[in-house]
């Protein structure tokens, strides 16, 4: 077996990890199609994390499993948009190209582990076939690389382990399993897909503190999707905030969490508990549900729950308006958010708008 070539996929200097514009996802239905994706950009360095986050069913992980050929199609379909790997286009690359690219250059972390081992197989075999497929390594190089990589990822008495089946694993083991799987390749983007939900608390900051060592050591950048705003405070640099199948703000993370522009970024934060709430205080939940994607509105998707709906809300929609002197500005470094509240030529004081609902973090 020979070892496959990645050369291709090695990036210049200042190029993203990975670059995402415009990109459109749809599903077929019966009684339609679903627009799942609506236009959504974003970028993310080596070396950096990017929290996507958002409420079940914005749009998250349809993004990332689109950008890694993971949807079924059909019912799936790429209408339109980018994705680049390194520089590379990855969006409508045959199959067998892209397989030799997942698990090598990009590779997923998902919310359920379970769905991503074998249960037939040992821990070990599963990872040590990652390394003889992508890297062409012997059965014995690969099982003994198989138990440093479980080492690394913290499970005790890895060489036993590595022979036990995933139904002996705990939860918190076969997540860290699934993460030595994903980093096996060592690739230069790491998807984790809502990677600590099914954890208690103190498992779960094991697994972040675990991700954040392996960064710093690999380099690598980390795509985050969450709904849980404390970890995206903990683990990003970088937040794009989604709603109805599009990104609505994005900024850093200190401009998410304390300079918020976007009143459903507001609504999610008025929606979690903090340390200066009283033992009396509700939270404060965002009325109403979100649009259906059948037929999405002509205007603001979130104009129906939004507190500071204007006429212009239902009638447009709001381009992402850059939060500097340059409206033009679209970058993920820079803070943006999809409201019409934003806009130059809005004559209103949002500060003061937004002054009686916004929470203290």
């Amino acid at each position: 077996m020979s070892v496959m070539d990645n050369s291709q996929w090695n990036s210049e200097p200042g190029t993203p990890a990975l670059a995402v514009d415009n990109l459109q996802v749809e599903f077929s239905a019966q009684g339609g199609r679903v627009q799942a994706v609506r236009g959504v950009s974003f970028s993310v360095k080596p070396g950096e994390t990017l929290g996507v986050v958002g409420e079940s069913g914005c749009g998250k992980s349809v993004t990332m499993m689109s950008v890694m050929g993971l949807i079924p199609m059909p019912p799936g379909r790429i209408v339109g948009g980018s994705a680049r790997l390194n520089g590379k286009e990855l969006l409508h690359l045959p199959v067998k190209q892209l397989n030799k690219i997942r698990g090598v250059d990009i590779s997923m972390v998902f919310q359920d582990p379970m769905s991503a081992l074998n249960p037939t197989m040992r821990i070990g075999e599963q990872i040590a076939e990652t390394l003889m497929i992508h890297k062409g390594m012997g059965q014995r190089d690969a099982l003994k690389r198989a138990v440093q990589l479980l080492d690394r990822t913290r499970i005790p008495e890895a060489s036993k382990r590595a022979r036990q089946y995933p139904f002996e694993f705990s939860g918190g083991m076969l997540q860290r399993a699934v993460i030595a799987m994903s980093l096996a390749c060592s690739p230069s983007v790491l998807v984790a897909d809502e990677p600590t939900t099914a954890l208690d608390v103190t498992i779960q900051n094991q697994v972040l503190e675990l991700m954040r060592e392996i960064q710093r050591e690999e380099g690598m950048a980390i795509v985050l999707i969450t709904h849980d705003l404390g970890v995206v405070a903990r683990m990003a640099d970088q937040v794009a905030v989604m709603y109805a199948g599009q990104i609505v703000e994005q900024g850093s993370v200190d401009d998410i969490y304390y300079r918020s522009a976007h009143p459903y970024t507001l609504g999610l934060k008025s929606a979690m508990p903090t340390a200066s709430m009283h033992v009396d205080e509700k939270l404060m939940a965002i009325p109403g549900s979100p649009p259906d994607l059948f037929s999405p509105p002509v205007g603001c998707g979130y104009c129906n729950r939004c507190d500071y709906a204007m006429t212009i809300c239902e009638q447009r929609q709001p381009d992402l308006i850059a939060l500097d002197s340059n409206p033009n500005h679209r970058l993920i470094d820079k803070h943006a958010s999809r409201c019409w509240l934003q806009h130059p030529q809005a004559e209103v004081d949002v500060d003061a708008l937004y002054q009686k609902r916004a929470p203290t973090c």
